[in-house]
């Protein structure tokens, strides 16, 4: 089950942001790890299995403070399908690697020295 995690960490500048993104990348479970929020204070981990207590916890210890935002379930994107979008089934499969062409001729000429 893929969850999206949002942390409210104390980050006040670059260096704070990118320990705190490099602490998240390199937890197990994590997919993708991103910044949001007016001031970029918002952690926005998303992954499978993440245990965002112990992240929270992590995060907590070396940024001073973390708490949990939201948790919630990431469900898959389908693709729509175009309704305008004809398919067009009279395509030929792909030709093999080797094609023979058989050519029929209606006249033909009995001269071999052509």
């Amino acid at each position: 089950m893929k969850q999206k995690i949002v942390i409210k960490v104390q980050m006040t500048s670059d260096k704070c942001r990118t320990k705190a993104m490099k602490i998240a990348a390199t937890t197990d479970g994590v997919n993708s790890v991103a910044l949001e929020g007016s001031s970029k204070d918002q952690l926005v981990v998303i992954g499978e299995d993440v245990d965002s207590a112990k992240l929270t916890c992590v995060l907590g210890k070396k940024l001073c403070y973390a708490s949990i935002l939201t948790v919630e379930e990431v469900k898959p994107v389908e693709p729509k399908e175009d309704k305008n979008t004809v398919k067009d089934e009279s395509t030929c499969p792909p030709c093999p690697r080797f094609c023979e062409v058989v050519v029929y001729d209606r006249s033909p000429s009995y001269c071999f020295l052509m």
